[in-house]
This record gives structure tokens, C-alpha cells and sequence, in this order.
């Protein structure tokens, strides 16, 4: 099956060899294109909505892949019990609904080996919440598609006990990952050129404008422009 980049890119991060459990598979995809090259031995395809879980099931049946992935409606991990997936997808979510599915079914997430994330906005704040739950970064990744940008990352669930340590991101980081800035990621890069480029247009489109709710838009420009260029000093290093 041939994946879009975007989801290509999700698919990469996933470890051979660990069961699946895809969180909100819509047409099961991801899934599909890992056990059919024989990446993973099997997948669990999960939707909260019926409509997206017969497609999933429509395109499973399609590929004579019925014995090896499973379907199931279910509301995040609601569905799913520990020791059925060694790793979970949650990928094309906002960072909201991200975050909630990661807190509801914490319980099972514990018990996961990995997470493999891409959230579609607030991407910042995924971030955060990971490293203040004792999520361990392993690798981010970020591609480019059709003019759009999408940052995803590989980690490891915080230990049952709790007792891991917890690390510490400054703004930028969090902004546009830490792992992704240290290895000078050139999606990153391309985005942080095209950012500043933007901004910079945008305030000099707005020059000479100075009413209260301008000036508050100009704040929020600056402010943004002063972080993708302090993001664009990690490439000069």
C-alpha cells in the first residue's frame, strides 16, 4: 500500500516487530501497509466512530488482512487492554484531543513500549505535557506535504512507579522540538526560514498601523519572529 508522506513518516517511526494498536485508524492505513510488508505481526485498527472503522474494515478485507488485524470501536485506549499492543499510534489529532486520549487511557499507555505521535496543532503543549507526565523523547521527525508542515516524535510511556526523570525543554525547544533543533532537521529548517520570511512581510505590511488591536498583533508577531529566529540559531552552530 502506498502511504502519503505524512503518514510514511508515522509508519517509519513504528518499531519492527511490536504489536499495533492504531488510535483513531480511520481507513486503517497505517496498519495495513506495516503488517503487509511484514514490519509488524499484527495490529488492533481503533475508531471512536463507526463510519471510519467499515472503511478501516472495508480496506483490511481488501488486502486479505483480516487475520492479522483486528477492529474495534473504542473511544481512545477505552477499548483495549494492557499486553494487547506493545506500541500505539495517535496520529492527525489536534494537540488537545492528543493530550486527553494520553491522560484517559494512561493506565494502558504505561504499559506500552512506545507512543508514536503526530499532532496536527499546539504542538508545543504536547510537548509539555509529555515531559511533565516522565514521557521519554527517543526521536522526532518532520516532513513536508503539499505546503504543509508535520512535526511527529517517538516515546517511551513514564515507568508505573513514576520514578523517572523528568526533562527539562526550554521555550524554543517545546515550540519546535528539541531533537529536531539538535540535529538541524532540514524540514525545520525550511520551516523556520519560511516563518520569519512570513512574519517579517506581515510587519511591514502592518508599518505605520496603530491601533490598539494592531499593535497587540504586531506584539504577537514579534514575539513569534524573536522564537523561529532563536530556533534558526541551532543550524548556525
Amino acid at each position: 500500500m502506498e502511504l502519503s508522506k505524512r503518514l510514511q513518516a508515522v509508519a517509519g517511526l513504528v518499531t519492527p516487530g511490536l504489536k499495533l494498536a492504531d488510535i483513531g485508524t480511520d481507513h486503517a492505513y497505517i496498519p495495513i501497509c506495516l503488517v503487509q510488508e511484514d514490519i509488524i505481526p499484527a495490529a488492533i485498527a481503533m475508531d471512536v466512530n463507526q463510519g471510519p472503522l467499515e472503511r478501516a474494515e472495508k480496506n483490511i478485507k481488501e488486502h486479505k488482512l483480516e487475520g492479522r488485524i483486528q477492529t474495534r470501536l473504542s473511544n481512545g485506549f477505552a477499548s483495549l487492554k494492557s499486553g494487547e499492543a506493545d506500541t500505539a499510534v495517535i496520529a492527525g489529532m489536534g494537540g488537545g484531543l492528543t493530550i486527553r486520549i494520553l491522560e484517559e487511557g494512561m493506565s494502558v499507555v504505561r504499559t506500552l513500549k512506545e507512543c508514536i505521535l503526530q499532532p496536527q496543532s499546539e504542538i508545543d503543549k504536547v510537548r509539555a505535557f509529555l515531559l511533565e507526565e516522565g514521557f521519554l523523547f527517543i526521536r522526532e521527525d518532520m516532513v513536508e506535504e503539499d505546503g504543509k508542515y508535520y512535526p511527529m516524535m517517538k516515546v517511551s510511556p513514564p515507568a508505573a512507579d513514576g520514578q523517572e526523570a523528568r526533562d527539562k525543554w526550554n521555550e524554543t525547544q517545546l515550540r519546535y522540538g528539541k531533537y529536531l533543533l539538535q540535529d538541524k532537521h532540514p524540514v525545520l529548517r525550511q520551516y523556520l526560514e519560511r516563518e520569519i520570511r512570513i512574519k517579517k512581510q506581515i510587519l511591514i505590511g502592518l508599518k505605520g498601523q496603530n491601533s490598539a488591536r494592531i499593535l497587540e498583533r504586531k506584539k504577537e508577531l514579534e514575539k513569534e519572529l524573536e522564537h523561529a529566529e532563536k530556533g534558526l540559531m541551532y543550524y548556525a552552530v
